[in-house]
């Protein structure tokens, strides 16, 4: 577990279900992720991420509120899985939050948190980060975490994460000596 000033990134529990389905189930939220998706698509997208925090000791955490407890959404570290891409096997970061949440640093304060751990215990020279290019708030974020672009990185996608349609894929990156 990761403790923050105002979160807590943890192994995911069986009382993340229903919440992290309402969180893949919001059209804001998913907007540049494919749209909505199912409670079947949720539960086997938590399912990787416990697999993953077994078999590696990390995945996109779930991310709890110390305030109230709540769950808000995920941040963390996984193994980028995209073959046939210049990023396939790179350590990638990643985020998704509830829209209430949004606007309030949590996802700069968890990812700030995941690279600390991720620097501390993997070896690895740099994290990445992918979104899609429309995805502004995403990148926006990427910039404010001083990660650079890396636009050689960059590839096209067809996928239920781009809703069916080809769409670019954008590429930033963290180097362990912070650039």
């Amino acid at each position: 577990m990761i403790v923050t000033e105002r979160l807590k990134l943890r192994p995911w529990r069986e009382s993340d279900r229903l919440p992290f389905r309402m969180l893949c189930a919001d059209k804001r939220v998913m907007e540049h992720l494919g749209g909505p998706r199912s409670a079947a698509d949720a539960d086997a997208a938590m399912e990787r991420m416990i697999k993953s925090e077994k078999e590696r000791g990390h995945c996109f955490w779930a991310v709890e509120r110390k305030s109230d407890f709540s769950f808000i959404g995920f941040c963390g570290l996984l193994v980028c899985e995209k073959p046939g891409t210049p990023v396939d096997g790179e350590i990638e970061i990643g985020w998704r939050f509830r829209h209430d949440c949004w606007g309030q640093g949590f996802a700069k304060e968890a990812a700030y948190a995941s690279f600390d751990w991720g620097f501390a215990n993997l070896d690895v020279e740099r994290i990445i980060a992918i979104t899609m290019s429309e995805n502004t708030r995403s990148w926006g974020l990427m910039d404010r975490l001083r990660m650079r672009r890396k636009p050689e990185l960059d590839f096209y996608e067809t996928s239920a994460t781009t809703g069916g349609k080809e769409m670019r894929i954008i590429t930033y990156s963290r180097s362990r000596a912070w650039d």
